[in-house]
């Protein structure tokens, strides 16, 4: 039978063929049809091969190219739910754009208690001047209402003065692990960083359920559109986890979850962490192949654009400038032998040499023999020396890569580490051909979740606009395969799942997706523009363009 483009859902089919497609089973191989059964591939072949089967349905691709599902290693989809009804500030170019954008996203709804807004950068700044935003910017939106505007990064939010007031914060406030900053007249002046984020983001009234149950299924079911089957999300930020638990947990047992969800739940304070390990979640209802506790994520340092990200030497554009630890070597290693104590995987930002150095260290301080039974992983691995590479390589440890950073962070590296150091960092190809286990993310919403402006940027090595003429440290670009595989298997390695999943072979579970070009022979700068027509997760369509 011929595919009329419907999708089929819920339990209308058991044994389906899909032929006559160019489909990426595995790197260095291809295929052209495949037989799904019960939610995994149970054939894969030439067409010839799989012409005699008896099935109930048969899905003429008519040459369509197919790729494994694909599988964001991490991200944040209640967050990036939120920020789809947050005010937008990401095409503000100047501290006008944001005082403008604020302003009408409040005559919007004039009876709003709280604005919340995410996306700005200074560094993008084109008029004015070229300078993190402050509470007294914020103050020209409004002073009747609390306003807290993050930066893209998520390391820096700002609150306008009302913000400041419902929080009682004052000059003598501290924040362990974070920077409340201090204007020139002795007062906070609005800029939050690091672990004092969280602080600042109180000063917006907590959402009821059903409102982060809305914006959860508004960011699935874009993720789902943009071709991911598989998110390593991180959602749970401390004291609020049985609150977010409970919401996936009952997401899950209602069936309305679309895609494969590990848990990345973040405990920066131990005593938060001992907390989880005594409640019920730790045992609650769980399905290692759709939904799955995953790893204990923290963060040791902060951003590259923010200058927070740790550095072993002063930033070569702010001398005397280290970044901040979000947490100190003891309390990262007290957190990751806890862990350990209890089987649990830790993943950890670190962006910085330093904070590279650090979470390597605390990782190693707990291996036996120089083995990582756990996979314990780095978020990010930005700025890196070779040396830090090999060790890497050395100790299998996970890196868990965002190639779209550089489309924004190509102008900055050099200025902020100097160019010595710029040559061996977002180093995805050395590392991925060295064999350390790569994966790819996008760290929405910091990002767009969107794969293919991720990949384009691993192969291209250029930001969005095409930039630099020749590539950024070109040497470093990934092939195309060698993307996908990090993007589909490598992900599926840090969920201890790469013989299950990120495949389109017998035996690994049918989740897919259907492209509008082939993505093998385009131009390479086209590939941020591939659209997903079809995404199949456990053998059923989950989406159609």
């Amino acid at each position: 039978m011929h595919w009329d483009g419907k999708i089929i859902l819920g339990d209308d089919y058991l044994r389906t063929l899909i032929k006559n497609a160019k489909i990426f089973a595995e790197k260095g191989h291809f295929v052209e049809a495949l037989l799904i059964e019960d939610g995994f591939v149970k054939k894969a072949g030439s067409n010839a091969e799989l012409a005699g089967e008896s099935v109930d349905t048969v899905l003429d691709m008519e040459g369509r190219t197919v790729l494994p599902g694909l599988n964001d290693s991490h991200l944040h989809i209640t967050m990036k739910g939120a920020a789809m009804n947050s005010c937008d500030l990401i095409p503000a170019k100047s501290i006008d754009d944001i005082i403008r954008l604020g302003r009408e996203f409040l005559a919007k709804d004039p009876d709003m208690k709280a604005m919340p807004g995410r996306g700005w950068n200074q560094d993008y700044f084109a008029t004015g001047e070229k300078r993190m935003i402050n509470r007294f910017d914020l103050d020209q939106i409004s002073t009747e209402i609390p306003i807290v505007f993050e930066r893209t990064c998520g390391h820096v939010g700002v609150g306008n003065t009302k913000a400041l007031e419902i929080l009682g914060v004052d000059e003598n406030t501290k924040v362990d692990g974070g920077e409340i900053e201090i204007g020139e007249d002795g007062k906070p002046n609005g800029i939050f960083n690091e672990n004092a984020v969280q602080l600042i983001r109180k000063a917006i009234p907590e959402k009821d359920m059903a409102t982060r149950e809305k914006e959860f299924l508004m960011s699935m079911d874009y993720s789902v559109s943009q071709g991911l089957t598989s998110v390593q999300s991180c959602d749970v930020l401390g004291k609020d986890f049985k609150e977010v638990f409970k919401l996936l947990h009952d997401l899950y047992s209602e069936g309305k979850l679309k895609f494969r969800y590990r848990h990345q739940y973040n405990f920066q304070d131990i005593e938060d962490f001992k907390e989880y390990l005594k409640s019920e979640h730790i045992t609650g209802k769980y399905d290692e192949m759709f939904f799955s506790k995953g790893a204990l994520k923290l963060f040791k340092d902060g951003s590259l654009g923010a200058r927070t990200a740790y550095m072993k030497k002063e930033y070569a554009d702010a001398p005397g400038t280290f970044g901040v630890e979000a947490l100190s070597d003891d309390q990262l290693q007290a957190l990751v032998d806890l862990a350990v104590e209890n089987d649990i995987t830790v993943v950890t930002h670190a962006i910085g040499d330093a904070a590279v150095e650090s979470v390597m260290n605390a990782y190693e301080n707990t291996m036996i023999d120089g083995k990582n039974p756990l996979r314990h992983g780095i978020v990010h691995n930005q700025i890196t020396s070779m040396e830090q590479l090999e060790r890497q390589t050395r100790l299998q440890i996970p890196v868990m890569y965002q190639p779209i950073f550089l489309d924004y962070d190509n102008r900055v590296i050099e200025d902020r580490v100097g160019k010595e150091l710029a040559k061996t960092s977002y180093a995805f190809n050395t590392l991925y051909k060295m064999g350390a286990p790569v994966s790819l993310g996008t760290d929405s919403p910091v990002e767009d979740c969107n794969p293919f402006q991720n990949i384009y940027c691993a192969v291209n090595r250029k930001g969005l606009d095409g930039h630099p003429e020749g590539g950024y440290y070109p040497e470093e670009a990934m092939t195309l395969e060698d993307a996908i595989d990090a993007y589909t298997v490598g992900s599926a390695f840090n969920e201890f799942k790469e013989d299950v999943k990120g495949k389109l072979l017998p035996g690994f579970v049918a989740d897919l997706i259907v492209l509008d070009r082939d993505i093998f022979s385009i131009d390479p700068m086209e590939i941020k523009n591939v659209k997903v027509e079809k995404t199949m997760v456990n053998g059923k369509f989950v989406y159609e363009r």
